[in-house]
C-alpha cells in the first residue's frame, strides 16, 4: 500500500459531476488502486444537507482507500492542504443569459476559491477546473492564488480528447484504444479544434486510414465541438459521468503518467508555444511524467489548423479581458 494519504477535494461535490466522480475517486481509478486518500467535499451553504447525504452514501460504500471524508461551504476549510483539487462546481449558463454575465458570475465564484487556496492551499497542490468556461475558470483561480505555480492550473479538454476518439473509431470500425496522439487545440468551447493530423489509427496516420477529407474537416469538427448540446437535447441535462470520467483520466495521467508514446490533451498556461498568445489556458498535446505535464513540441501546423487554432485563441483572449476586467 502506498504510504501516504492524499488529500482530494470536489468542489460542486453535489452536484451531477460530483455524484458521479465520487465512486471513481473513492475506488481508486483516479490515483491508484493502492493509494488511500482524504476526501473534502465542498459547495455552497445551501447544498450543505445534500452534501451530508453524499457523504453518507460514500461512508455506506465502505471503500477501504479512504481514510476521511470531510465535508462543508467554506473555500478556506475545503481546500486546506488538500493535494488534488477537482473544481466542478460553477454557475450555469441559464437560457438568455450573455457570456459575459456567465463570466462575471464565475469569476466571483473563482475569485474566492483563488483567494481561499492562496491563503491555505498548499503550494503543490494540483489543480483541474471542469466548470465551464473552464479554460478561463482556471486562470482566474490562477490568477488570485500567485503563490501557486501555474503549472499547477490546468482545464479539462480531456472529455473533448475522449469524444474525438471514440467518433474516430466509430468512423474506422475500430476501437478507441487502437486511436492515438489525436490533440484538442484551445478553448473547451464551440471554437476547439480537434486535430487528427498527427494521430494514428493501428499505427497508420489517421486521415490515410479513414480518407474522407470532407468529414474530417467539417462533420467531425462539428460533432465533437456540439457533442454537449447534443446531449443536453437528447437527455435533458448536462454530461455528467462522460465529464466525471474525463476529469478522472485527466488527473490520472497528470499524476502517474501517460503512456510511452502517446499524448493527450490538456488545457494548461501558455507559454507561447506555437504561435499561441501567453496567459492564457490553452489546450495542448502533453505527455505526463513525474507529476508534471509537457507540451508535445515540434508538430507541423498547416494553414487550416493555424486558422482553427487562431480563432480559439482569440476567444479566450476576450474571455481574459471579460473576466478580469473588474478583478
Amino acid at each position: 500500500m502506498a504510504s501516504s494519504v492524499i488529500t482530494v477535494a470536489v468542489t460542486g461535490a453535489a452536484g451531477q459531476i460530483g455524484y458521479s466522480i465520487l465512486p471513481l475517486i473513492a475506488s481508486g481509478e483516479m490515483l491508484g488502486h493502492d493509494q488511500k486518500i482524504a476526501l473534502r467535499l465542498l459547495d455552497i451553504p445551501q447544498c450543505v444537507d445534500k452534501l451530508r447525504g453524499v457523504a453518507m452514501e460514500l461512508e455506506d460504500c465502505a471503500y477501504p482507500l479512504v481514510t476521511e471524508i470531510r465535508f462543508g461551504g467554506d473555500p478556506r476549510e475545503m481546500l486546506r492542504d488538500v493535494d488534488v483539487g477537482i473544481f466542478v462546481g460553477g454557475f450555469p449558463r441559464k437560457a438568455g443569459m450573455e457570456r459575459k454575465e456567465l463570466l462575471t458570475r464565475n469569476m466571483n465564484i473563482f475569485k474566492e476559491q483563488g483567494l481561499a487556496l492562496q491563503e491555505v492551499g498548499k503550494e503543490s497542490i494540483k489543480c483541474l477546473v471542469v466548470a465551464n468556461p473552464a479554460n478561463t475558470n482556471a486562470l482566474v483561480l490562477s490568477h488570485f492564488a500567485p503563490k501557486i505555480p501555474k503549472k499547477n492550473f490546468t482545464a479539462m479538454t480531456r472529455l473533448d480528447h475522449n469524444r474525438s476518439l471514440s467518433q474516430l473509431a466509430h468512423k474506422a470500425g475500430a476501437h478507441v484504444t487502437d486511436v492515438k496522439n489525436m490533440i484538442i487545440w484551445g478553448n473547451h468551447s464551440s471554437t476547439q479544434y480537434p486535430d487528427v493530423n498527427q494521430g494514428t489509427i493501428r499505427g497508420n496516420p489517421i486521415r490515410a486510414t479513414i480518407n474522407d477529407d470532407a468529414w474530417l474537416n467539417d462533420a467531425f469538427i462539428s460533432t465533437v465541438q456540439k457533442r454537449g448540446a447534443a446531449i443536453i437535447e437528447a437527455r435533458g441535462l448536462s454530461s455528467a459521468f462522460s465529464a466525471a470520467w474525463a476529469a478522472v483520466n485527466h488527473v490520472h495521467d497528470w499524476v502517474l503518467g501517460t503512456k510511452a508514446g502517446e499524448w493527450v490533451s490538456m488545457g494548461v498556461m501558455s507559454t507561447g508555444l506555437y504561435g499561441i498568445a501567453p496567459e492564457i489556458c490553452y489546450s495542448y498535446p502533453c505527455t505526463c511524467a513525474n507529476g508534471e505535464w509537457t507540451i508535445v513540441e515540434g508538430l507541423a501546423i498547416d494553414d487550416f489548423s493555424r486558422g482553427k487554432m487562431t480563432t480559439s485563441q482569440e476567444e479566450l483572449l476576450a474571455e481574459k479581458s471579460e473576466a478580469l476586467e473588474n478583478a
